[in-house]
């Protein structure tokens, strides 16, 4: 199968779990023999732009004609099966929805966030969850909030994007790769078209290093933010420590808005140790030493990276009890879920965790079957190829038979192209 990857990489200041998960779904599919191109920006780039080219970004996020010209062209050149879209933000924009149905080609959009139905994506607000935009036509209490960035004007493209955009990606878009259940349940209730939308979750490879003892300690694996739940597991820990502890340290791995007051907290403790940002070996390698790790997110996590690769590693997990760590995590099998935003709730599950050797090895010898059975790379490649299939045989109208040719005018293999358009913007 011929596929075209499009893809907006995200700043590398901030380690990302999607930027991972592209590259990893890239190399799979070329490891299996399919042909991959890559059609990308990367955000690190805008530094790199003269003053009016950065001040012209936000303009570009809603709309980037270039874009869709380059890359209506290089379809039309290389004539991929079908197109998987990850992110278009901020230099990418839903133009690339309009190429796609210039030259005729299906596309595939793997959803990792909420940016469907909120402007920054997360569902999240002053420490606890919303869903104001949710519904909303104009998406005007996110500018009124400043969601994205703690800005008014930072979030006005984004808004604009998603209320101007909404019925080019409905319709613009054959399947829709929701990464869990609990995603598409929201995502459904927005009014998304339930019948584009299926469930694929993200696969983990093979971590080469699997935990052979009990584990030398907690590991909280990702970005020190709010949202993230850093906060209420500090809290958690202090009233861990108050009442003796748990025979191992918490270690904090990661960067972030944070990072300071996770110093300060971590400085002169022998129970707490904040390691910075760590490189995909070092991980690796501190997730099989754990004990557990912890994902205490006050947000509703569309699936949970850090938690399967936890699985993957035969280590169990001790997750908020909401979003995509609900269908990771079974309690009390393959790891704990407290209750969200309850710091009580967190400390008793790590007690929990920590306090039965036996119970704990038996967790996490069921959290690697369950990562064999359903976020293995071989399951993740045989889901994703089906979805690219059922997405051609969409657009081509279905059966065995050739898709029909164009007007002639497109080359398209795939039907005239304005009937997805919907007309040229």
């Amino acid at each position: 199968m011929h596929v075209l990857v499009v893809h907006n990489h995200y700043s590398s200041a901030q380690p990302s779990g999607e930027n991972r998960v592209v590259d990893q779904e890239v190399r799979l599919l070329r490891a299996a023999g399919h042909r991959v191109e890559v059609f990308e920006r990367r955000s690190d780039d805008i530094a790199g732009r003269s003053l009016p080219g950065k001040a012209a970004v936000p303009l570009l996020v809603p709309w980037n004609p270039a874009v869709r010209a380059e890359l209506a062209a290089r379809l039309r050149t290389s004539r991929p099966d079908v197109v998987h879209i990850h992110n278009v933000f901020p230099l990418l924009s839903p133009a690339v929805l309009a190429a796609c149905a210039d030259a005729g080609v299906p596309a595939v959009a793997t959803l990792h966030n909420y940016t469907q139905v909120c402007p920054p994506g997360t569902l999240h607000r002053d420490g606890r969850p919303c869903t104001d935009c949710v519904g909303s036509k104009a998406s005007l209490p996110a500018v009124r909030h400043g969601c994205y960035r703690n800005s008014r004007l930072a979030t006005v493209p984004l808004a604009i994007s998603l209320t101007v955009n909404r019925r080019r990606w409905w319709s613009g878009v054959e399947r829709f790769l929701c990464i869990s259940a609990a995603q598409r349940d929201v995502l459904v209730r927005a009014g998304m078209p339930a019948e584009r939308l299926t469930v694929k979750h993200n696969f983990v490879p093979e971590p080469g290093a699997c935990r052979t003892g009990a584990g030398e300690h907690v590991l909280f694996l990702g970005r020190l933010a709010e949202a993230k739940g850093i906060r209420l597991l500090m809290a958690a820990w202090d009233d861990i420590a108050a009442d003796g502890g748990v025979g191992v340290p918490l270690v904090l791995a990661g960067a972030g808005p944070l990072e300071r007051e996770v110093t300060a907290w971590a400085a002169g403790r022998d129970d707490v140790r904040h390691v910075g940002l760590l490189d995909p070996a070092q991980c690796r390698q501190a997730v099989a030493r754990s004990v557990a790790v912890v994902a205490p997110s006050m947000v509703l996590e569309t699936f949970g990276l850090v938690v399967a690769e936890a699985m993957a590693a035969g280590v169990p997990a001790v997750a908020a009890g909401h979003g995509g760590f609900t269908e990771l995590v079974e309690d009390g099998v393959t790891g704990l879920l407290h209750r969200p935003g309850d710091p009580a709730s967190l400390a008793s599950c790590l007690r929990r965790v920590t306090a039965e050797p036996a119970r704990n090895r038996e967790m996490g010898q069921a959290a690697r079957r369950r990562y064999e059975q359903s976020f293995s790379p071989d399951v993740g490649l045989e889901r994703l190829v089906d979805e690219y299939r059922t997405a051609i045989a969409g657009r081509s109208g279905g059966g065995d038979s050739p898709p029909p040719l164009g007007d002639g005018n497109t080359g398209s293999r795939w039907g005239h192209p304005r009937e997805r358009d919907g007309g040229s913007r």
